[in-house]
């Protein structure tokens, strides 16, 4: 399980949905893990579902510009293994 720190909220307000870095904006929310992965999958159709919307394609390229500052997968899973590893030493 991943710590909530990982998770990135989006909220759909009226009909766009946009990124909620504060977690605290109004409206109807959805989680993705802040991998690549979780958003090419979540833009394919998932996070509309989940937000009970359809995302327009302008709308979509701005999700998309977000998800690129992303790691990779491979960069979040040796950071996420680094963690623990500290973590562990703290305990």
């Amino acid at each position: 399980m991943l710590a909530k720190r990982t998770l990135i909220r989006l909220v759909r307000i009226g009909d766009e949905v946009q990124v909620d870095p504060s977690g605290k904006l109004p409206g109807r929310g959805a989680y993705l893990h802040d991998r690549k992965s979780c958003w090419e999958l979540g833009l394919k159709g998932r996070i509309e579902k989940a937000l009970r919307t359809t995302i327009h394609e302008q709308n979509k390229a701005v999700l998309q510009s977000f998800m690129e500052t992303l790691d990779d997968d491979a960069e979040a899973e040796i950071l996420i293994n680094k963690e623990n590893a500290s973590e562990t030493e703290l305990s």
